[in-house]
């Protein structure tokens, strides 16, 4: 494995430490942080076969430190937003909108790699339309998810779901996903594609 990877392994685990020791709610921890592990051990389990680019490993890092964050102090209370939510005179803590931008940025890096260096698709003016479209699947399963999860855990429902009493919250949190999947594809399409270029596809 490259340092860098090395690195990046070293801060998961320093940031992961962080996050669980206190957190807010433990169970909801084991819910919010359970993905981010589950998710580097299936990169570790496949890295030999297939390796992603260092521009997808480092989006897929500020995804996982965003993710331990709003483990730690739940995704309702993380002190900057509270701090920015008294100095915009706001409603609520708009945290969990960063969580889902990544939600679609980070997975349209993702699939937009797999797609061109396993030639999943042959027409390339194919692959925007299908990297949104996965992503705004993997939001919408994340959803459903929270909902089953949250009907589970009644008393933690609120603080799971992280409505924060807006009725809209699933449905903006799924614009969110698609606007960061978007923003991906617009502004750095083609940092990736040199990137897979010089992998050599």
């Amino acid at each position: 494995m490259e340092k860098k990877l090395w690195v990046f392994l070293l801060i998961f685990v320093a940031v992961g430490v962080w996050s669980g020791i206190n957190p807010f709610e433990t169970g909801l921890w084991f819910l919010e942080a359970g993905m981010c592990i589950i998710g580097v051990a299936i990169l570790a389990f496949t890295y030999k076969r297939f390796k992603f680019t260092t521009m997808t490993y480092t989006v897929i890092l500020i995804h996982i430190i965003i993710l331990f964050v709003g483990a730690h102090y739940s995704y309702a209370k993380v002190p900057l937003f509270d701090w920015i939510k008294e100095l915009c005179d706001s409603s609520r803590n708009n945290y969990d909108k960063v969580g889902h931008f990544m939600q679609g940025f980070g997975p349209a890096m993702i699939a937009r790699e797999l797609l061109i260096r396993l030639d999943i698709i042959r027409k390339r003016s194919w692959i925007p339309f299908l990297v949104v479209s996965i992503c705004l699947a993997i939001s919408a399963f994340y959803e459903l998810i929270e909902w089953r999860v949250a009907v589970l855990s009644n008393d933690g429902a609120e603080d799971f779901l992280g409505m924060q009493g807006y009725e809209w919250d699933t449905q903006s949190d799924m614009l969110c996903a698609m606007i960061g999947a978007i923003t991906m594809l617009v502004l750095f399409s083609r940092i990736q594609d040199k990137q897979i270029k010089k992998m050599g596809k």
